[in-house]
């Protein structure tokens, strides 16, 4: 009789272990609005929704103070931060998914990248950015190389790695010299390769505009969206880009939502997936200290963030992840009062300590206008700007949906990595 009871409680256990397994394990998306922080995000707020109202970004319930440093510096690199997020171990300034020339072990105790793993058991993988195809926010999550400069490596290794999905910008490092392309009178390859019929003949489906990607299928097998010849976007100060009649971003190219909502409706029709979402323009416009332009890149990773939100309400087995590596450009709020600054009064170039000061349409130009708040009232402010470069700054990461309950307090950058593994997979580690 005892025999048959542990038997029971055995299989019991057994049981209740599996089911427990089955629901702290599923799909993951981390977008990575890049050179954000809570200021960001504050500024945001304040100018779209009012200063008593909420964003996207405000509804997410799992919320972590994140700490950013890397192996040799307080403040991480682009490519180290992208490494440390793929990989779970600390990475030096020029790390590019590798560690001392050579392609790291990962925290899992695998020279694999969580991309790279996922996808190797199983796990359908995609990757959007705003940017170009070269940006280390999503590359390295599938390309490991010795340089950041190695944009004809890296390309190849992303196209090769066989991503289920891949959204971005960079048709100049996808066609050789002397190729014309859809944006581009000559690709930028030096090794002769066209990836883009390469891509091709490996089943993708190719598109290159938000129009072809409006009437896509989300039943195809691979996609590759190519959206503009460099970045989807116009990095420069407000300045040039009124010299040059430039938007913020290429029309024809697709906003991050769009193409978030291509990307959803895609891998729900296929299974369990792993999507890494980067807008790219939050940390460009930040370092250009282009705030009209840094505030449209926050607003379209938002919109991004809010498209997830809802497809979690649907599909609870989904983790969200969103955090920057650190802040670009060091950007605040000044305000000022209704009575002392109006609509119509430009912004001083500066404030007292030299920092400068950007309006609507950059230094000295009128000042922004805050959405209502609960009475009514709008306010006039501008964007203060600490620095050109990054600074670690006040980084929030947050969290939404499967296992997201573990984002709080203070949380190391590896953490990233160990909440997607623990969501993906069902292992955590300390």
């Amino acid at each position: 009789m005892k025999t048959r009871v542990l038997l029971l409680l055995t299989l019991f256990s057994v049981l209740s272990i599996a089911q427990a397994e089955k629901f702290q394990t599923g799909s993951v998306i981390f977008i990575h609005p890049d050179g954000t922080s809570l200021s960001d995000w504050n500024a945001l707020r304040i100018l779209t929704a009012g200063p008593d109202s909420e964003i996207n970004w405000d509804k997410l319930s799992g919320i972590g103070l994140y700490q950013g440093h890397i192996k040799n510096r307080i403040t991480a690199s682009s490519n180290a931060g992208a490494t440390i997020h793929a990989y779970g171990i600390k990475a030096d300034l020029d790390a590019f998914g590798m560690d001392n020339d050579d392609i790291p072990i990962s925290l899992s105790g695998k020279k694999l990248s969580i991309m790279q793993e996922a996808k190797g058991n199983g796990i359908y993988t995609g990757l959007i950015n705003s940017g170009s195809i070269i940006e280390p926010g999503t590359a390295v999550f599938v390309a490991s190389e010795t340089k950041r400069s190695n944009y004809d490596a890296i390309t190849k290794k992303v196209i090769e790695s066989g991503t289920d999905l891949i959204f971005s910008g960079g048709e100049n490092w996808l066609l050789p010299k002397g190729v014309k392309g859809k944006f581009v009178e000559s690709g930028e390859r030096k090794d002769g390769l066209n990836l883009i019929d390469y891509a091709g003949s490996k089943g993708y489906k190719i598109v290159y505009t938000k129009y072809d990607l409006a009437s896509l299928s989300p039943n195809e097998e691979k996609v590759l969206g190519v959206f503009a010849a460099e970045h989807t976007f116009n990095d420069l100060t407000e300045e040039d880009q009124q010299k040059l009649n430039l938007p913020n971003y290429v029309e024809t190219a697709p906003t991050l939502k769009e193409m978030t909502d291509y990307a959803l409706k895609f891998f729900a029709n296929k299974g369990k997936f792993f999507l890494v979402i980067e807008e790219e323009g939050t940390d460009n416009f930040g370092n250009r200290n282009n705030a009209k332009g840094k505030l449209d890149a926050l607003k379209r990773a938002d919109d991004a963030i809010g498209s997830v939100f809802d497809f979690i309400k649907n599909n609870s087995n989904t983790l969200l992840v969103t955090a920057a590596d650190s802040e670009a450009g060091g950007m605040e709020v000044a305000g000022y009062e209704i009575d002392n600054l109006d609509a119509n009064t430009p912004l001083p170039a500066a404030d007292p300590n030299g920092s400068p000061i950007d309006g609507v349409n950059g230094t000295s130009s009128l000042p922004f206008m805050s959405a209502p708040d609960s009475k009514g009232n709008r306010f006039p402010f501008g964007i203060a700007w600490a620095t050109y470069g990054d600074v670690t700054g006040s980084v929030i990461a947050r969290a939404h949906g499967l296992n997201s309950e573990r984002m709080k307090g203070k949380v190391d950058n590896t953490f990233i990595y160990r909440l997607m593994y623990y969501s993906l997979f069902g292992k955590w580690f300390e």
